[in-house]
């Protein structure tokens, strides 16, 4: 069994993703003037079965925009910020 990590950086994942063939342009809208942009994506996001490998991979590229793994550029800020605290 592929770990969250092996997931992230193998993109096989990318396969079974529930955005496969949905228009990319969903998933990077302008989260900076209203936040509730996000939410078809999200949406998306919220049933799909690799949306954690998703996630680990735009955490592990520094993803700078979009939806990915059902989180905004913002939140995926606070998660690297939260990782890099001194436990």
């Amino acid at each position: 069994m592929l770990t969250i990590h092996d997931r992230a950086t193998n993109q096989a994942w990318r396969q079974q993703a529930r955005c496969r063939g949905v228009p990319t342009d969903l998933f990077y809208p302008d989260t900076e003037e209203n936040d509730d942009a996000a939410a078809p994506a999200k949406a998306i996001c919220a049933e799909c079965p690799v949306r954690e490998a998703c996630l680990e991979y735009a955490l592990a590229a520094r993803e700078k925009y979009g939806v990915w793994g059902g989180l905004t550029e913002r939140e995926r800020r606070r998660i690297l910020r939260h990782r890099r605290r001194p436990a």
